[in-house]
């Protein structure tokens, strides 16, 4: 039986009794309904799954008590820190939820020259908080227990500079690297540019920095779509699919 699963942001042990923050509340009486007496399953970043049983439910407020905790590893033998240019709308939730999806271990928005999206400090700090929502909702759906940390948006020269990854990758629809073709060594840094490309600036700069240049193939894909593309081949290579 497939039981909701929650993120839950708090040690967890057998026996606990768990008074769930309010976006599990809400998901649980809004959107699924839940009666008490019904087994959920909560992880929080650890590696395990702790189901659990609802024993209350009022107005925003739920409790449980765990029951089990089991081992539960889904995590790709190939660490990926995406590096992903900020796009418009929706087209970066796009993005993190899916490369979350493909087991990307760590995801940061970035800025570059040809950057469409300038956002104020405020707005900032809420749209970071936005993008750790989504990747937590899409490890939840998707059955993992570690979630995806998304840093806080910084340039391209400073994600590029603080890069020591083995295998460091940026994406030029023009290189001659297909990507398949390349060896890939332990821990992986992706970089992702916006729709316009990397600059020849930036290119430079990366490779400065060890980064190789490789395409996805003969034809120029979409920023979003470049990122999932690069990402399944990374993870074919490695044999996580």
């Amino acid at each position: 039986m497939k039981f909701p699963r929650l993120f839950q942001n708090r040690p967890l042990q057998i026996s606990d009794h768990v008074a769930l923050d309010p976006n599990a509340c809400h998901r649980l009486t809004a959107v699924l309904r839940a009666e008490t007496d019904k087994k959920i399953i909560l992880f929080n970043g650890d590696g395990f799954e702790y189901l659990s049983i609802i024993t209350l439910i009022k107005r925003n407020c739920v409790n449980v008590t765990v029951l089990e905790k089991t081992k539960k590893n889904l995590e790709s033998v190939l660490e990926i820190h995406l590096g992903q240019v900020i796009s418009k709308g929706e087209k970066m939730d796009f993005v993190i939820q899916k490369a979350t999806e493909l087991g990307v271990k760590k995801i940061t928005p970035l800025f570059s020259e040809r950057s469409v999206v300038h956002l104020k400090q405020d707005r900032l700090e809420k749209k970071t908080e936005h993008w750790q929502k989504i990747a937590i909702h899409a490890a939840e759906q998707c059955g993992r227990t570690i979630v995806p940390t998304v840093e806080h948006p910084v340039p391209i020269a400073e994600w590029v500079f603080n890069r020591d990854e083995k295998t460091r990758l940026g994406l030029d629809p023009l290189s001659l690297n297909g990507l398949n073709s390349l060896p890939i060594l332990g821990p992986v840094a992706l970089l992702i540019g916006p729709e316009g490309g990397l600059t020849e600036q930036e290119l430079v700069y990366a490779k400065e920095r060890g980064f190789q240049t490789v395409s996805c193939g003969p034809r120029i894909l979409r920023t979003e779509t470049a990122a999932l593309v690069a990402i399944t081949a990374l993870q074919c290579k490695a044999g996580d699919l």
